[in-house]
């Protein structure tokens, strides 16, 4: 059984920088930050394998923001900068415990354990 507890998110003006974290209990495949605005469907952002650290991001947010995983805190991190109003959003980290193919590494159907979300809010 995974847990998962996300902290951390706010809110800021364009251009400004937020980090969210995802505190984990349980092992992990993989894990991963997803996003969903008000009317809109949840959209993959950024994912990231347990074991090798190597990292997967959307197009939109591609030398902005960045995962990051501390084993030894099991904590997992999304780092976001150059924020911009289209990212305002309910952030919320996802794990998967069992192999996920590169292909499918930003599919939200390859993730089983979610957290409760954080609002980020970006301001123009």
């Amino acid at each position: 059984q995974v847990q998962l507890v996300e902290s951390g998110g706010g809110s800021v003006q364009a251009g400004g920088s937020l980090r969210a974290s995802c505190a984990v209990s349980g092992s992990t495949y993989s894990m991963g930050w997803f996003r969903q605005a008000p009317g809109k469907e949840r959209e993959a952002v950024a994912a990231i394998y347990t074991g090798s650290g190597r990292s997967y991001y959307a197009d939109s947010v591609k030398g902005r923001f960045t995962i990051s995983r501390d084993n030894a805190k099991n904590t997992l991190y999304l780092q976001m900068d150059s924020l911009k109003p289209e990212d305002t959003a309910v952030y919320y980290c996802a794990a998967s415990v069992r192999p996920v193919p590169i292909v499918d590494i930003l599919s939200l159907r390859q993730y089983n354990y979610w957290g409760q979300g954080t609002q980020v809010t970006v301001s123009s």
